[in-house]
């Protein structure tokens, strides 16, 4: 999905909401526009609760359609914590399980890794982004996909998230947990999303 100028989203959002945005470039110069701009008028609640629900979306790199699915998913099963199902099933998406491990640079590039066949899960190569992982699947690259340069760029340094343990020699890795939401480690609220979405 296209989504557009990330510089200009991510300064209508608030939130360095995309790898390119994630450097010390980029918040020198946000810092020079907020000491230049002048002050609008002040988010209504419904203003902040459709920002926290773009800062979710473009961080997945979602349409509407695509996340408000999510939601509203999560919405009909009632469970105890509707935010902590709309993480879980993001976080499980198969294209973001491959960017949380390191293998691609950023989920974009994890989301063309999928579709083009270079990701197997349980052994079996899956094309579709958006599978979703469950308790006990292992992930790994494809045999005829390890010899390309496409893992030139992947980044050894990030840390793998608890659900996932991760082999970096066979490039082999387990979902043997489930994620947990940990609100002060995100840059959106979930809770603020769904007041939205429950309107």
């Amino acid at each position: 999905m296209k989504l557009g100028p990330k510089y200009k989203i991510a300064r209508r959002v608030g939130a360095p909401i995309f790898e390119k945005t994630q450097t010390q470039k980029y918040s020198l110069r946000a810092e020079r526009k907020a000491k230049t701009a002048r002050f609008g008028k002040p988010k209504s609640e419904y203003g902040a609760q459709l920002n926290e629900k773009q800062k979710a979306r473009f961080t997945y790199g979602l349409s509407e359609k695509q996340f408000s699915n999510y939601v509203k998913e999560a919405l009909q099963k009632k469970s105890h914590s509707v935010t902590n199902t709309i993480f879980e099933n993001l976080e499980l998406r198969a294209d973001n399980a491959v960017y949380r491990l390191g293998l691609a640079p950023t989920r974009a590039a994890s989301r063309q890794m999928v579709s083009h066949g270079h990701i197997t899960v349980n052994g079996k190569k899956i094309t579709i982004p958006s599978q979703r992982l469950k308790m006990g699947d292992t992930l790994s690259i494809r045999e005829g996909s390890l010899g390309k340069g496409l893992w030139s760029k992947a980044d050894n340094s990030k840390t793998t998230p608890a659900w996932l343990s991760f082999d970096p020699q066979k490039k082999v890795a387990k979902v043997q947990g489930l994620p947990i939401l940990v609100p002060m480690e995100n840059m959106f609220d979930l809770s603020a999303v769904v007041e939205f979405y429950s309107r």
